[in-house]
């Protein structure tokens, strides 16, 4: 790699369902340039989500192009690169051509549920060994989808030209010149195949799931050389590969023990850092957020507890296309400081995850109500959602003492209050709520002691909501009966 100065330059690569970004930051943190191409989510079935793979190829090369123009002769400036994606989302390929053999089946994703409901006896022997609770959202049954349903894929591992596991995988092998088939420890421990002790592939589940170890890429840290991105005369190292949600939690430097970081965007994910050990909880997943090459020793290592909601952006998506004639986000802000009795919304949208675990729930209010009435309801059960998992987290350590929120839903105000009224903590909104490419930008410049935020941002302060914790009691209560009554 070559020498950090102040002039250093990094290349953010961050991949989201909406959109490919590429952003440039400098050593001090700050933004140089930023460019996006959109990616389109398709719906084609039930329980089926999807990105077409060679659109989302094509977004991050045009994204790329895009920003590099921007900063002219600066991009010589540039000295290594990062990738963040949606951690959950698989691809299959070519591992000769790099050709897809599939879609992008996205961490949405729940067509293979019913042929996963055979293992649910080992739920908790399978938590023990990933980290993760027995769910369609993460890539094993997926992987065994593409090779029961796509002749393609078939095909390629009986000639042995079949690759397969994460997204961010496919993206590697198709950006860097040597095509090194990798897959780092972030990504691939969201496959639901990956060993949070061993770090590799686990034989026995891939034995259980009948997945091919021959067809899944090489197991290496989050830094590492992941080969080169060759564009025109420049030739960057790719020195990062992780997780959007693992990199939007050091978007603002080192983790601090007494803080929850909530990043939102089509879900929503609450963590708390246990540093390098790995602390299990009955009802939230164990995740490793970043391995260091450079580090000896378990200190190489970061876990966190950690809460997931499928239902948040994607939820709102979900009401908006039920009012095509209401833009719902250009009101949004307006009516949650108008409405005071919104409706329970039991939000099952993707399915639930943390704390329920329950892939099919049927979504639904708990009285008949207005559009407006229905976007404050999707909102407060992203909070409730948010609250349940918090619970969780302090029933296995100490309570935090405030929360870092960024992402998408992070510039609502109404939702930031709502969250410090409900769970009586201060909640800091930074004045950039773009996390995932600043966090990417900070592992990548090596984790500096300074990492100052260009602007101070928002803190909303608890204050006395009775109206909203009653209807948080509420709605739990409701969720618990529906869920009884699966």
């Amino acid at each position: 790699m070559d020498f950090i100065t102040q002039d250093s330059l990094y290349l953010c690569i961050d991949q989201g369902g909406h959109a490919s970004r590429a952003i440039i930051f400098n050593h001090n943190g700050e933004m140089v340039a930023s460019a996006y191409s959109e990616v389109v989510t398709e719906y084609p079935a039930r329980r089926f989500v999807e990105l077409n793979a060679e659109d989302v190829i094509d977004s991050i090369n045009n994204s790329i192009n895009k920003v590099l123009e921007k900063i002219g002769d600066k991009k010589g400036l540039i000295i290594s690169a990062g990738l963040a994606t949606q951690r959950s989302n698989v691809v299959c390929w070519n591992k000769k051509t790099g050709k897809a053999l599939s879609p992008v089946i996205s961490w949405q994703d729940r067509r293979n549920t019913d042929w996963l409901n055979q293992f649910n006896d080992l739920n908790e022997h399978i938590h023990k060994i990933t980290g993760l609770f027995l769910s369609p959202h993460y890539g094993a049954s997926k992987l065994r989808w593409c090779l029961d349903h796509i002749p393609e894929v078939k095909e390629a591992l009986d000639n042995n030209t079949l690759a397969f596991g994460p997204m961010a995988s496919f993206i590697v092998f198709r950006l860097v010149k040597e095509k090194f088939l990798l897959a780092d420890p972030v990504n691939a421990s969201r496959t639901q195949l990956w060993n949070l002790k061993t770090h590799s592939w686990d034989d026995e589940l891939l034995k259980l799931f009948d997945i091919p170890l021959s067809a899944l890429p090489h197991c290496v840290p989050s830094v590492h050389h992941y080969g080169t991105i060759e564009l025109d005369e420049l030739n960057i190292p790719l020195r990062l590969v992780t997780g959007d949600q693992s990199a939007a939690m050091y978007a603002y430097g080192y983790l601090q023990p007494d803080t929850a970081y909530v990043n939102t965007g089509t879900g929503a994910f609450v963590s708390r850092s246990s540093g390098p050990l790995a602390l299990y909880s009955r009802r939230l997943l164990t995740s490793l957020i970043f391995r260091d090459s450079e580090i000896k020793g378990d200190s190489q290592n970061n876990f966190v507890l950690e809460g997931t909601i499928n239902g948040a952006g994607s939820a709102l998506d979900w009401l908006a296309k039920q009012y095509p004639d209401t833009n719902i986000y250009k009101h949004l802000s307006e009516w949650l400081n108008d409405i005071e009795t919104p409706p329970l919304f039991l939000n099952g949208v993707s399915g639930l995850a943390s704390p329920f675990w329950l892939p099919d729930f049927i979504s639904k209010f708990s009285r008949q109500a207005n559009v407006n009435e229905k976007a404050v309801a999707v909102i407060e059960s992203i909070v409730f959602l948010l609250k349940a998992c918090l619970d969780e987290m302090s029933n296995l350590s100490s309570p935090p003492e405030q929360i870092q929120i960024s992402g998408g839903f992070a510039s609502v105000n109404g939702l930031n209050q709502r969250l410090a009224d409900l769970s009586g903590l201060p909640v800091y909104c930074p004045s950039e709520c773009e996390a995932t490419s600043r966090g990417t930008a900070y592992l990548l410049a090596e984790q500096p002691a300074s990492w100052p935020e260009k602007e101070v941002g928002i803190w909303f302060k608890p204050e006395d909501n009775v109206e909203l914790t009653k209807r948080y009691n509420e709605w739990m209560q409701l969720m618990l009966e529906n869920m009884r009554s699966k």
